[in-house]
């Protein structure tokens, strides 16, 4: 059974007025007036640059556009040495507008142009719209129509604006380097975009555009994703894209590109902003105490490969690394002339999966000659605080040649102001140059040595890493971000036409026992076998007819009651007839209670799967230790369906409990390859049923020789 992307169903803003975009499940094109104008005019056009209306000018006038400006403001003659019109009636045809005026003068200005000047590039800096009141948001979507009915582009508003190697239409500062090959950079906050690139300036990144939709009220984060997917040349694109996100509007989009993009050879790193509880689900289920959008997105970024910051220094440091070539292990020579850096940068890397492994042995012996007495090859290979460039150079080529075992160098060289770095960093520069290996230059000395630093960074191109920690953690998310899941999965195979038919006679809400053992039955889930009686002969009964005893003991749980351990509702290990006669009628008498389930006693260690369903991100799979330990732990895996068994077995070695799974202290350990089977069926069960919202398996009881669940709930909403 094939499985494609998730099936997001509709978003619902809380707000009715906070974004009035086209349809973003429809195929969006750019309009090329927008990317690669031959003429610009600037309404609201000011000669103080304080102003966005001048600084917008300001930074076009100064960047690579070679076409024609304009400028319109009334009360102007001429504005930053630009002829200036009184009226957007009065222009000649125009390609790209950018507007810095009052917002209830935008939709007549946006309606002339569109209409009247064959404009098709639109970039609103103004504020005062969907984000501001419902009023706001009526003046978004007329605006948004109009540029819609001539297929035009509209950036904005209250954004920023929009820069690239061919012109800069953006009213902040700084403007980067731009290079076709640097970072192209989308941003739903103008002002934090500021802040992201004053740090990677700083470092040495260039980009190749900053997109800042600001409202997106046409054109979303996704919207760009998908036009850089769609026009990616593999001699001409940035393969590096930084996304800085406060929402995820649509996933499926998100998912789809990115995972394109990086299979074409780009790199992604995002932040995604705000996390929150998804609602009052967790008084339901399990699932809906651990279900939360933030989880959500981070199994959406897994999935797509993308890698997850949460600050703006993080951010950068990994758009760093990705300028350097991609590493291809986990194995790390720490070269320094300094030890506490070294230390501390083994450390990081260590404790996150990363491998600094011991150099020895005769080419170990021959480095060491080469350097002064008191160095050390171990790894951290430290050559003092006297070391000189040329030794650099040899243990970057013995790490390069001689050492198998090392797929990548971070070296470590500071100054204490004694003495220039020129030669050091040239040498370092060179090998970067000619080494089949990464090399990542940790250059802490930022004012001892700013220079040489500076030099290293704006002539040599490169991106220095300052903090040898920051670099690390970087590093090491780089590295432990898996590729991108296939978009279509071969999941196992389940009796779709018996679930379809269970769920279609279903009424919304939880189902009964009857009726949710069908649909694990059908999905070939294993299950207990149970029996579910409200009469006392029929309790005895069942227990004579599976030989209740000492060798078979019975499980009598409540039916009725929501959290049956919370109301004393669970008796194990049942051996005789009497305690079923005692026990029913206790249980019986718990308040919700309308009948009691009862089965054969199975052993094993508590594990658990569970499913819910977000509106936007389609079903989300939840799995790790199960019973009373997933709420003192919550120590569990989630991934966005659909999910294949290959995939489970893989996170189920990310739990903090998976050595309990393995077996320890003499207790059976768990079949992973049968628990990782049951969370692909659980997987193929949802998509065949989008109308399951949500679903418990807890416990299922894991050992050698089954997988089985015990309890379940699972309710539906058509």
């Amino acid at each position: 059974m094939a499985f494609g992307d998730l099936n997001c169903l509709s978003l619902h803003p809380s707000k009715s007025f906070q974004k009035s975009n086209i349809n973003s499940n429809l195929y969006f094109m750019i309009n090329p007036k927008l990317i690669d104008p031959k003429s610009i005019v600037i309404v609201g056009a000011s000669s103080n640059i304080n102003k966005p209306g001048g600084k917008v000018l300001l930074n076009l006038k100064n960047s690579n556009f070679k076409g024609t400006i304009y400028a319109v403001n009334p009360k102007e003659d001429e504005v930053q040495g630009i002829k200036c019109y009184k009226q957007v009636e009065d222009l000649p045809q125009v390609d790209c507008a950018i507007l810095a005026i009052a917002a209830k003068f935008c939709p007549h200005t946006v309606d002339v142009l569109a209409n009247q000047k064959e404009t098709g590039g639109f970039i609103i800096v103004s504020a005062g719209f969907g984000e501001e009141n419902e009023e706001g948001a009526r003046l978004e979507k007329q605006i948004v129509d109009t540029i819609n009915g001539v297929g035009g582009s509209l950036i904005g508003p209250n954004c920023t604006g929009f820069l690239n190697t061919n012109y800069c239409g953006a009213f902040d500062a700084p403007i980067p380097t731009l290079d076709p090959k640097g970072v192209e950079f989308i941003t739903g906050s103008g002002a934090t975009a500021v802040f992201i690139k004053e740090y990677g300036i700083t470092n040495g990144l260039t980009f190749s555009s900053v997109w800042a939709v600001g409202n997106s009220a046409q054109m979303g984060i996704e919207d760009v994703l998908e036009h850089l997917d769609d026009t990616f040349d593999p001699e001409k694109s940035s393969r590096i894209i930084m996304l800085y996100m406060e929402k995820v509007s649509n996933p499926a989009k998100l998912l789809k590109h990115s995972r394109s993009l990086i299979n074409k050879g780009c790199r992604i790193a995002a932040i995604k902003a705000g996390s929150s509880a998804a609602g009052s689900r967790a008084a339901s289920s399990h699932t809906g105490a651990l279900a939360t959008s933030d989880e959500a997105v981070e199994a959406l970024f897994k999935k797509a490969g993308i890698v997850r910051c949460h600050n703006r220094q993080e951010l950068t440091t990994v758009c760093g690394i990705f300028t350097y070539p991609e590493i291809k292990g986990r194995n790390i020579a720490v070269i320094t002339h300094a030890g506490g850096p070294a230390v501390m940068l083994t450390d990081v890397l260590s404790n996150n999966g990363l491998e600094v492994p011991h150099i020895e042995g005769p080419a170990a012996e021959a480095l060491l000659g080469k350097l002064f007495g008191g160095s050390s090859v171990g790894n951290p290979i430290d050559f003092l605080a006297t070391g000189t460039a040329e030794q650099l150079g040899a243990i970057i080529d013995a790490c390069e040649n001689d050492f198998d075992n090392i797929d990548a160098m971070c070296v470590i060289f500071g100054s204490p102001g004694l003495f220039a770095n020129w030669e050091v960093y040239d040498v370092l520069d060179q090998k970067m140059k000619t080494c089949k290996k990464p090399i990542f230059p940790i250059l802490p000395s930022i004012i001892n040595v700013k220079d040489e630093i500076q030099d290293f960074i704006t002539n040599k191109h490169r991106v220095n890493f300052p903090e040898e920690c920051v670099f690390g953690n970087a590093l090491a998310k780089v590295v432990n971000t898996p590729k991108p899941q296939p978009e279509v999965v071969e999941q196992p195979e389940i009796d779709v036409a018996r679930i379809r038919k269970t769920i279609e006679k279903c009424e919304s809400g939880y189902l009964e026992i009857a009726d949710y053992n069908e649909l694990l039955d059908a999905a070939g889930i294993s299950r207990k076998r149970s029996v579910e009686v409200d009469k006392k002969e029929d309790a005895l009964q069942f227990a004579k007819e599976v030989g209740c005893g000492k060798d078979t003991p019975l499980v009598m749980k409540v039916v009725g009651p929501l959290h049956k351990s919370d109301v004393g509702g669970v008796t194990l290990n049942v051996k005789d007839l009497d305690t079923v006669s005692k026990e029913f009628d206790r249980l019986m008498a718990i308040k919700d209670t309308y009948a009691v389930e009862m089965y054969p006693m199975l052993d094993g260690t508590d594990v658990y799967i569970g499913a819910i369903r977000d509106d936007k991100f389609g079903h989300q799979i939840f799995f790790g230790l199960g019973g009373i330990f997933i709420e003192v732990l919550k120590d569990v895996q989630s991934a966005l369906a659909p999910i294949t068994a290959a995939e489970a077995k893989q996170m189920l070695t990310k739990l903090r409990g998976y050595k309990i799974l393995q077996g320890v202290r003499g207790q059976e350990p768990v079949n992973i390859d049968l628990y990782a089977d049951q969370i692909a069926r659980i997987s193929a069960l949802v998509q065949a049923a989008p109308e399951i919202v949500e679903m418990d398996l807890n416990p299922l009881l894991g050992n050698p020789r089954y997988v089985t669940a015990v309890d379940a709930r699972i309710r539906i909403q058509k």
